[in-house]
């Protein structure tokens, strides 16, 4: 084999094996000297790729951890599986790697041949995740698509809709992707109002890149995660709620985070809650979710968006509201 990059490229994936390669092994594969093998293995340890040469009379090499992780050679099976896991963990609520797993499958579907990419996207549409809990869903591919916007500089369009359902079209320069617990947030600035806006992912629809390049902006915070936070800590409208629930106190536990909320029985029957709430839009639907019978005292911000949700719904069943 006289083409160097490609010998390269094929001793690399051979010592990607798990075992020991004797020198002269190396050479038959490959079809060339042992001393021609020496010399790449020293222009991949230019390259970065830690190769661990063992002394004896034959001799070998293998690949060992480093201070930084080099490119990987895969497969066409490992790359598939690479793929889906990402995407699950982008999916699922795993504290701590969904957005590197934003980041990670961004990179890898951009490489990604076509014939892969149908196959991890024919995987993932004949498979359903069983989620914990009831947090707000979002499309991994949505995140893909947002990252790569993020990561190239590059605008973006989508569809959003407002806590009380309100639908808007933003035109938005990605700044960053934050999560935050099971929720995933945006932080762009958006064009149309000329300034800094955070946006829930769940909430937004058919983002589209432009493919307009901008210059980064200075953020009004430390980094995006500060922004976040400063954002989240600010007093919502929605403030305390207060209900009484005509359901077990446990059954109530069970759809309400311990940390954010307060729940006392008032009988076997029913309890008293009183929950910190962000959202006014998904502390209804936790409500209602119980499929039970309840009585909101506060805020009266939250009785108007359910008295909304009603007048819809009526609507939509084709009753009179």
């Amino acid at each position: 084999m006289t083409d160097t990059p490609a010998r390269l490229l094929n001793l690399l994936s051979l010592l990607q094996t798990p075992r020991e390669w004797p020198g002269s092994e190396l050479a038959e594969r490959l079809g060339v000297s042992p001393r021609t093998i020496r010399r790449d293995i020293d222009r991949l340890r230019d390259l970065g790729y830690p190769v661990q040469a063992t002394m004896g009379a034959v001799g070998g090499y293998r690949l060992v951890a480093g201070t930084a992780m080099p490119p990987l050679l895969l497969d066409d099976e490992e790359a598939v599986a690479i793929a889906v896991g990402l995407r699950a963990g982008a999916g699922h609520a795993v504290v701590g790697i969904e957005e590197a797993s934003v980041r990670a499958l961004g990179k890898l579907l951009q490489v990604l041949p076509g014939r892969l990419r149908h196959r991890v996207g024919a995987l993932n549409n004949a498979t359903v995740p069983l989620l914990g809990g009831d947090g707000p869903t979002v499309d991994p591919d949505d995140l893909t698509l947002i990252a790569g916007a993020v990561t190239n500089h590059e605008r973006l369009r989508f569809a959003y809709r407002s806590y009380d359902g309100t639908g808007t079209s933003r035109n938005v320069e990605p700044e960053r992707l934050v999560s935050v617990g099971r929720r995933w947030y945006l932080v762009g600035y958006d064009l149309d109002r000329a300034d800094w806006r955070l946006f829930r992912v769940d909430r937004l629809s058919e983002p589209f890149a432009t493919g307009a390049r901008f210059t980064p902006r200075p953020l009004p915070a430390e980094d995006a995660a500060a922004y976040v936070a400063g954002k989240l800590r600010r007093p919502s409208p929605s403030g305390t709620v207060v209900a009484t629930v005509h359901a077990p106190a446990e059954l109530v536990r069970q759809r309400f985070r311990p940390g954010d909320s307060e729940i006392e029985p008032v009988d076997e029957h029913s309890c008293r809650l009183r929950s910190r709430s962000d959202s006014l839009e998904w502390t209804a639907m936790r409500l209602l979710s119980l499929d039970r019978a309840f009585e909101v005292h506060e805020p009266p911000e939250l009785r108007e968006h359910l008295r909304r949700l009603a007048e819809r719904a009526n609507h939509a069943a084709g009753e009179e509201g």
